[in-house]
């Protein structure tokens, strides 16, 4: 009942805040200029500047026995900064290109004061060829899938597929690796192929238990790691200046993209056989995928879809909770196999379908004050931990206040399943519990 009176409050105060603004019209329509310094007259060598902010607003359902400290907690509303990011990149000269990013994620009222912003990004590229770009650095050039490097500021709903970040916070820096990389595109293939230093698993931000029989990241030195991720572009080109994709163009280009990609790392993984020694395994992570974005009428009528499968090897029964921006620090008493908060089996060895979709109705839809969005997504994966599948369920709608990513406000449902032991000790659904966002973003 929660729920619903809060959408019905969410839903009353946008309709009350339009119908307000019929007789007023913004004749400043928002046209923001790039914030970019030639550096000579072809404009060939510049500086560019760019910022996104995303502040949510949000309501909770917790899971059993989630506790704030020693607070026990069913139910919990915060505000909290989901995303802060500011980035500049240049190319001095036709060859010399330079990049970096700087921000912050997750702050909310638990988040520690005065701390948390950091570099996301920092590389040097040289232009070999120009179907060739060799590069090193802090970076999200990596492999897998669409969106193991999302550019959050396009993003169709409020979050992108995490589970495709599957070492994101573990092994690397918010999903970006000190990496030596090369990219380009030959004809329609863009491709990128990295070779990475993982980080310590020490230094992890999730926490990593002892070793036991279900794998987990090696506490050991850990090898290189050699990734890559290819699509095939059949129709418009997308620019691979950053290696952040758009989650949604709003019918600005007619994409359609056929993609594969694969992470492989050497004894990742540890975990104790079964006469109790230490066992290496390799992590080999696999992903297929499709990408569409595609006006659909004249008038600004547009279609967005994507569609990927997984297959993830992490070792036996390894699985990762995750629970974004959590509002909890803990669990008490009834605690399930979901962990504290907002925190659902996310990644884990086993197989994922990934689908998303999305409309965007005529600009002007809502006259002077833009058009709307609405968006479906599920996450299906069978987990090897997991006797039932872990099915999430989101859907949502984005404001486009003037048409575009500039200033969206986006309302999100996420529906996400509670696994518990059965009397066989096997890991079953017993519940799901849901999670409302009202997100404000600005994009420059």
């Amino acid at each position: 009942m929660k729920f619903q009176l809060i959408i019905s409050i969410v839903a009353v105060c946008l309709s009350q805040g339009l119908a307000a603004q019929k007789n007023w019209k913004d004749t400043s329509k928002l046209v923001i200029p790039e914030f970019k310094y030639k550096f000579n007259a072809s404009g060939s060598h510049y500086i560019k500047a760019t910022a996104v902010a995303q502040m949510w607003a949000r309501y909770s359902e917790m899971n059993p026995g989630s506790k704030i400290y020693d607070t026990p907690v069913n139910n919990y509303g915060d505000i909290g900064i989901r995303r802060l990011r500011f980035s500049v990149w240049t190319q001095l000269t036709d060859r010399i290109f330079f990049y970096t990013q700087f921000g912050q994620n997750n702050f909310n009222f638990l988040s520690k004061r005065n701390t948390g912003a950091f570099f996301h990004d920092a590389i040097t590229e040289f232009k070999v060829a120009p179907q060739l770009h060799i590069g090193a650095g802090l970076t999200g050039w990596s492999g897998l899938s669409r969106y193991a490097s999302p550019a959050v500021g396009s993003i169709l709903g409020t979050d992108v597929p995490l589970y495709e970040q599957v070492t994101n916070g573990v092994t690397d820096q918010f999903l970006r690796k000190l990496s030596v990389y090369a990219k380009g595109q030959i004809g329609q293939l863009d491709y990128r192929i990295a070779l990475s230093s993982p980080m310590s698993a020490q230094n992890s931000l999730v926490t990593i238990p002892a070793i036991s029989t279900d794998a987990n990241f090696s506490m050991a030195a850990p090898k290189l790691q050699s990734q890559a991720y290819l699509y095939w572009q059949f129709f418009d080109k997308e620019n691979n200046t950053l290696p952040y994709t758009t989650g949604t163009y709003l019918g600005k280009k007619k994409i359609l993209n056929l993609g594969a990609g694969f992470i492989h790392q050497k004894d990742a993984m540890w975990y104790l056989n079964s006469v109790g020694d230490t066992t290496s395994s390799d992590m080999l992570l696999l992903g297929v995928d499709v990408f569409l974005d595609m006006p659909v009428s004249k008038n600004g009528g547009a279609i967005t879809a994507y569609v990927a499968f997984n297959e993830f090897d992490l070792g036996p029964n390894y699985v990762r909770n995750v629970g974004v921006m959590n509002p909890a620090t803990g669990t008490g008493i009834n605690a399930t196999f979901d962990g504290a908060g907002v925190a659902f089996p996310m990644i884990g060895t086993g197989q994922t379908v990934f689908t998303q979709v999305g409309y965007k109705f005529k600009d002007g839809l809502l006259g002077e004050n833009g058009t709307l969005q609405p968006y479906a997504s599920v996450q299906y994966s069978q987990l090897k931990k997991l006797y039932d599948p872990m099915i999430l369920f989101e859907g949502g709608v984005n404001w486009l206040i003037h048409g575009t990513h500039s200033g969206k406000i986006s309302l999100n449902y996420q529906s996400r399943p509670i696994f518990e032991a059965n009397t066989s000790g096997e890991y079953v659904q017993t519940a799901r519990k849901g999670m409302m966002v009202l997100q404000y973003q600005i994009a420059l």
